[in-house]
């Protein structure tokens, strides 16, 4: 009889959420998804309750209310862990050991397999798994050694492929119909996982500023700013998308200053 693994997910990103999901539902027959959680707080409830058992968790980094090495400060946990993190350049070196793996966003379905396959082997071997996790190792990877780090690129999706976007490619995000979308200098759209929330704090802000809920610019993209009859402001954006900006009323004295590069 085939084993079967119990899977706990940690992730805020709704998107990123659901699509790590359906890989799961629909790729592997030996594996359970019992537990959904998006934040720190849900999650140390979730593994401090006796009822509950995962052999695999499959772990953001950022989650709504902290970084992923809180988890592991204030419980115990035996499960195999596999870290998805956007970072692929600072972080992911901490990770594969006996008992962390990671995935790069967006997940890769043959990098998915190979993964689960790491822990299935890990875990019909009986492998003991490691009681102690070096918080400090993996917190000091998780932030750059104390130092802010900001987004250099993004691992994107087109259809079957995947491309590498450098940070300095970005002109602008928006949010539409539930989606977050990156649109570079040359006019390419693709579907991010995460929300404008979370790429307002993963952008440089000398280089990036929320202009409304819906949009995040870059300097590089501004081709001009007037002033519309409703008194706020509008931008011209290189290149041009299908919508109109504005500048929300209660940004624009900090885009201003932002603009200014005070």
């Amino acid at each position: 009889m085939t084993p079967r693994y119990n899977i706990l997910i940690i992730e805020d990103e709704l998107p990123a959420q659901a699509n790590l999901r359906r890989q799961l539902e629909k790729h592997y027959d030996d594996l359970a998804i019992v537990g959904i959680e998006a934040s720190v707080k849900g999650a140390v409830a979730w593994l401090k309750c006796p009822d509950n058992h995962a052999d695999i968790i499959f772990m953001d980094v950022e989650l709504s209310d902290g970084m992923c090495f809180d988890i592991f400060s204030q419980v115990e946990v035996k499960a195999k862990v596999i870290i998805t993190t956007a970072y692929d350049s600072y972080a992911v070196k901490a990770f594969r050991t006996g008992t962390i793996d990671y995935l790069l966003k967006p997940i890769d379905s043959s990098e998915l397999e190979a993964a689960v396959d790491r822990c299935r082997r890990a875990l019909k071997a009986e492998e003991k798994i490691a009681q102690q996790i070096d918080i400090e190792t993996l917190k000091r990877a998780l932030t750059g050694g104390g130092k802010s780090a900001y987004r250099k690129r993004f691992v994107v999706r087109f259809g079957d492929r995947l491309s590498v976007i450098e940070i300095a490619q970005v002109a602008y995000f928006y949010a539409e119909d539930k989606s977050t979308h990156l649109v570079t200098g040359e006019g390419r759209r693709y579907i991010l996982d995460q929300s404008l929330d979370t790429l307002a704090d993963e952008v440089a802000p000398n280089d990036f500023f929320r202009i409304s809920r819906n949009c995040i610019v870059s300097t590089r993209a501004i081709g001009g700013i007037s002033k519309h009859p409703s008194n706020r402001l509008k931008i011209s954006l290189i290149p041009k998308p299908d919508f109109e900006v504005f500048v929300s009323r209660s940004r624009t004295a900090d885009f201003m200053t932002w603009l200014e590069g005070k």
